[in-house]
């Protein structure tokens, strides 16, 4: 393996110079897409459920690396979103992980408040799709009651350019 340069001291992120760089070193490099967005996978830290897919720009990367809580990029509001500012619901960084190319970001989190999902479900993957032989059935609730509700907590009905 070759010996790379870090990046500037106050620089998080390296610039891409190869391939065995951004498979094989120990400099962050992430590769965001055409929008500027790099896809994050969020499990629980503890149980590893899947909590929640969610977009980070490279703001949101950098916040989310220096104070140690999740942050994201709403694409329906167009605007970096610290989880849980609104709910309380925080997500406390216990590791963050990037994939072999960098182009994913994976969170392990602990939860103030014990849910993720905006609409009350403790997870964002609340339902289960039936497959195989079963592939025209309806899904299947797999959280059976909500930790919060989502009235109380953000108000009347969705954003629209959420639906």
């Amino acid at each position: 393996m070759r010996e790379e340069t870090p990046p500037p001291r106050n620089a998080l992120f390296a610039p891409r110079l190869s391939i065995e760089q951004v498979e094989e070193g120990r400099a962050l490099a992430p590769k965001f897409d055409q929008h500027g967005l790099i896809a994050c996978v969020t499990t629980d830290a503890g149980s590893g459920e899947v909590l929640m897919l969610g977009y980070m720009n490279r703001e949101a990367l950098e916040q989310t690396i220096r104070t140690g809580q999740a942050h994201y990029w709403s694409r329906s509001r167009q605007a970096l979103w610290h989880k849980g500012a609104t709910s309380g619901l925080i997500q406390q960084v216990r590791e963050i992980r990037v994939d072999d190319d960098q182009d994913a970001i994976w969170l392990r989190v602990d939860i103030d408040g014990g849910a993720s999902c905006h609409v009350g479900y403790r997870s964002c993957f609340y339902r289960a799709v039936p497959h195989g032989q079963d592939a025209a059935g309806p899904l299947a609730f797999t959280e059976s009651e909500k930790v919060f509700d989502p009235v109380e907590v953000y108000g009347d009905a969705p954003n629209p350019t959420q639906l």
